[in-house]
């Protein structure tokens, strides 16, 4: 973790508006680990925003809301997949439609 700010503050030195965003990479089948995981990264390097990977088909993320609800981080990104393109912004009514049985998520 000493590492990890140590990164943010030579990039302050560099550029004071540094780091412009920190995201933090959450493995979605971490469970309630990642909420510890979280809070010690944000008091290393203040986290602005959450990745969420691992979401394809096993694990459902259900951390999701337990780091929504503690920090209100955004969830920029998801991953789906184990390519690159398998990163896609993160759409909380599908998320939510996915989590669901049919007819139970989003009002279209």
């Amino acid at each position: 973790m000493d590492e990890l700010g140590k990164i943010a503050r030579v990039l302050k030195k560099l550029d004071p508006g540094a780091p412009h965003e920190t995201l933090m990479i959450i493995d979605g089948t971490t469970g309630q680990n990642a909420v510890n995981q979280l809070r010690q990264f944000r008091q290393a390097v203040g986290v602005t925003g959450l990745v969420i990977t691992k979401l394809d088909g096993t694990a459902k993320g259900g951390v999701v809301f337990a780091l929504t609800r503690e920090f209100g981080l955004p969830i920029r990104y998801v991953g789906i997949g184990e390519h690159a393109e398998d990163l896609r912004v993160f759409d909380a009514a599908a998320y939510i439609d996915g989590l669901l049985p049919a007819g139970l998520g989003s009002q279209d």
